[in-house]
């Protein structure tokens, strides 16, 4: 259950780094929204770490959810924020994937 928890909170991770994007390109009331989803997310994602971290490994939790920010938030500027997709930066998103699920799969808990 807690593999699950801090998948969700790594999501909220992609969640509030979105948020400070959209939040840039904003103006007026709709980028204080960006902001306030920021802080939700950010609260959010923390809390669900913290959950996770009470029977995972620290060091496997901490890893796995911060790649899970890092994937999602490089395929988020690269979906919605017109970043570049060259090889490399898509040959490494592979490389961290595969770095998370080999930290999942050496996990004793």
């Amino acid at each position: 259950m807690n593999w699950i928890l801090l998948i969700i909170g790594g999501l909220f991770e992609v969640g509030f780094t979105t948020c400070l994007g959209k939040a840039k390109e904003n103006v007026g009331s709709s980028m204080y929204l960006w902001y306030a989803g920021f802080v939700i997310c950010l609260i959010s994602s923390m809390l669900l770490l913290i959950k996770a971290t009470q029977t995972l490994p620290l060091g496997t939790a901490y890893a796995v959810w911060t790649g899970i920010g890092a994937v999602g938030t490089v395929l988020m500027g690269i979906f919605f924020f017109k970043e570049s997709a060259d090889f490399w930066r898509i040959f490494f998103i592979f490389t961290l994937i595969a770095s998370i699920i080999g930290l999942k799969a050496v996990s004793s808990h």
